[in-house]
């Protein structure tokens, strides 16, 4: 008798676990609020930029909800990689985004 797992196999995107899509889809309202709060935190910021790191930190927002809306917003051309890096807390280095021109 075999057992059916609720996981997804390895390489299948962890939204296909009950949960993490529930988690998703709970989020959807939320999206275009979010996106303003991170491009106004990277807007105030200006030549400076930000990090993933550093978002999280001015806007008290998980890395995940976080590096996802900066995703959202790079995808739609408003948010651009400056070319910079820095390090993270962790001592990694990370991409510092800019505010498009475009959006400016």
């Amino acid at each position: 008798m075999t057992t059916s797992n609720p996981y997804p196999p390895i390489g299948v995107p962890h939204v296909a676990v009950e949960t993490s899509a529930e988690a998703a889809v709970s989020m959807v309202p939320h999206f275009n609020r979010l996106e303003k709060l991170v491009l106004q935190a990277i807007r105030a910021r200006g030549q400076h930029g930000a990090t993933d790191d550093e978002l999280e930190l001015m806007t008290g927002l998980s890395h995940q909800t976080a590096s996802a809306r900066r995703r959202t917003l790079v995808l739609k051309d408003a948010l651009i990689d400056s070319g910079q890096r820095r390090l993270t807390r962790s001592g990694r280095r990370a991409i510092v985004w800019w505010v498009a021109p475009a959006a400016e």
